[in-house]
């Protein structure tokens, strides 16, 4: 907790900083500590985004931007702006930045953070962004920006990767700063995000923000599609926002064409950062060829397309079963899961169905933009993968419309307070989540409390690996652990390998002389495909060995 509480004062200062420079190049978009902070957030993402593509994401680059943001900080005097709160509104942050820290320092347990999160913060900070990194493990080729921007953190700010504990600490404030009541009831569930640089919470954090400040009538347009756009580079399943801030600009405000520039800007950065490391625009689909040499094997992207289809399912059907559904077999399926899917599947649809029939007997223009926006992202990703994790953010947004004026100062401080001792209680003592909600899988990959997490945050450790060859590329694989968080680089997943090899391919080094340089495919000749099938064989004696 205590580490946590420090980079949380050491960072806030250095992002309001950046916000100041932010408002220099661009105008303002959102005053106070809060605001400042979060320009900061998307000033430092972009820029360390295009440095990226040139040098590592290291301690050089990290103290440079932390230098810069602490001289503006204090020589334009911004830390004048923490007077705008009153005793009490400080006894309300400590009190939720209490919370927030606690929960930030459980162990970490959404398994992305040891398959995804971990591993490319890892690339980042040693190599940048690598050319078709994506042969050598297709998740990384997803480098989400919101990774970019813990990456360049990591070295010395926050070492512990707990980025999201410290937006959450900003997203209080925003709430406090704007006496947006209703939007504390949120924080207890986003304190499950808390642990792992997951970019769900800042996607769902920054949609409330701009969502608040689109129902503000914020005339700051240009800044609103820009942040919008940001929004969908954190992760693409947003695409609702940046049409919602498109249509809010030109159909409420009447904004004149150029308000679209800097959003076109990030977008471009964001399809050029996509191609450089998966060879496509837009991660996972494989539309927008443009004959990129370092582009994924068509087999691979053809069985992670049936994993996802699996992951929709909650891989409770094979993929051959479900290739013979009927339409019928699709939505009767997908609604009665086994488990807790099953509610959230049906609590989706109802909610669309509510908020569809509350935006018609309103007839306010800006509620039938954002039913609308959210409406056409739910169906794609229906039609896509319609796992519950990818449309998580309309259940916020619809609840915080339909909400917005029943909740008060009081009653939100009341439901944050209840809401956030169950979430600690479940932290706390995830047995009781094992024993009685099974289906929450997730539950049981949480540890237990530790008396050494109120000084540092928990985290796992796992150096074991294996060192193997194929063709020009020697990587590393974590012994008897199908994830490489701490395995030294370049490293594979297990389940990577056994697909590449099954597909008759394996990834290697573009230029043997620098791993920067990038990685391609190429199919295994004979000799190369007794090195891999040995590499498989090793793999799985591992696991035979000690039973």
């Amino acid at each position: 907790m205590f580490l946590i509480l420090l980079s949380s004062i050491f960072i806030i200062p250095i992002l309001m900083g950046w916000g100041k420079i932010t408002e220099y190049v661009s105008g303002k978009f959102l005053s106070g500590v809060s605001g400042k902070s979060l320009s900061g957030i998307l000033t430092i993402s972009i820029l360390w985004t295009i440095l990226a593509f040139f040098i590592p994401l290291n301690s050089h680059v990290e103290i440079a931007t932390v230098l810069i943001g602490v001289f503006f900080f204090f020589n334009q005097k911004i830390y004048k702006e923490f007077t705008c709160f009153s005793k009490k509104d400080c006894v309300l942050i400590a009190f939720i930045s209490i919370i927030i820290l606690l929960c930030g320092s459980f162990y970490p347990f959404i398994l992305d953070h040891f398959g995804y999160y971990v591993p490319t913060i890892k690339w980042l900070t040693e190599f940048g962004l690598v050319k078709g990194i994506s042969n050598l493990d297709l998740t990384l080729g997803q480098m989400s920006i919101w990774h970019i921007f813990q990456a360049g953190f990591s070295n010395l700010s926050d070492p512990f990767l707990r980025i999201n504990s410290i937006l959450l600490i900003i997203y209080t404030l925003y709430i406090i700063e704007r006496k947006i009541w209703i939007q504390l009831c949120f924080i207890p569930v986003l304190l499950l995000f808390s642990q792992s640089p997951s970019p769900d919470l800042p996607v769902i954090i920054f949609s409330l923000i701009i969502l608040n400040e689109i129902l503000k009538r914020n005339k700051s347009t240009a800044s609103v599609f820009a942040f919008s756009v940001f929004v969908f580079a954190i992760k693409p399943t947003m695409m609702w926002l940046p049409i919602l801030s498109f249509l809010y600009s030109f159909l409420i405000v009447k904004s004149s064409a150029k308000i679209l520039l800097s959003g076109f800007l990030i977008l471009l950065l964001f399809f050029i950062k996509n191609i450089w490391t998966f060879g496509y625009p837009i991660f996972p689909l494989s539309i927008g060829d443009i004959g990129a040499d370092w582009k994924p094997n068509n087999e691979i992207l053809k069985i992670s397309s049936q994993f996802a289809i699996q992951k929709t399912y909650d891989m409770q059907y094979s993929y051959q079963e479900i290739a013979k559904f009927t339409f019928a077999d699709y939505i009767k399926n997908w609604l009665f899961l086994d488990g807790i899917k099953s509610a959230i599947n049906i609590f989706l649809i109802i909610s669309l169905v509510a908020f569809i029939i509350f935006s018609i007997i309103k007839k306010n223009k800006i509620f039938n933009l954002i039913c609308f926006s959210i409406v056409i992202k739910s169906i794609l990703v229906i039609l896509f993968s319609a796992q519950y994790r990818f449309f998580i953010d309309v259940f916020f947004v619809i609840f915080f419309i339909l909400f917005i004026n029943f909740f008060t100062k009081k009653s939100s401080i009341v439901i944050f307070s209840i809401f956030s001792i169950i979430i600690v209680g479940f932290l706390t003592v995830p047995s009781f989540l094992q024993t009685y909600v099974p289906s929450f899988r997730l539950g049981n990959f949480m540890g237990n409390i530790k008396k050494e997490q109120f000084y540092k945050p928990s985290s796992y450790k796992n150096q074991e690996f294996d060192t193997y060859k194929v063709g020009n590329l020697l990587f590393h694989v974590s012994k008897k652990y199908p994830y490489n968080f701490d395995t030294k680089l370049p490293a594979i997943s297990e389940s990577y390998i056994f697909d590449d090899a099954k597909a008759g391919i394996f990834p290697q080094m573009a230029d043997e002389s620098s791993m920067k340089k990038g990685f391609i495919w190429k199919k295994l000749n004979l000799k190369e495909k007794t090195e891999a099938q040995n590499v498989i064989n090793s793999i799985k004696h591992s696991y035979q060995q000690n039973r």
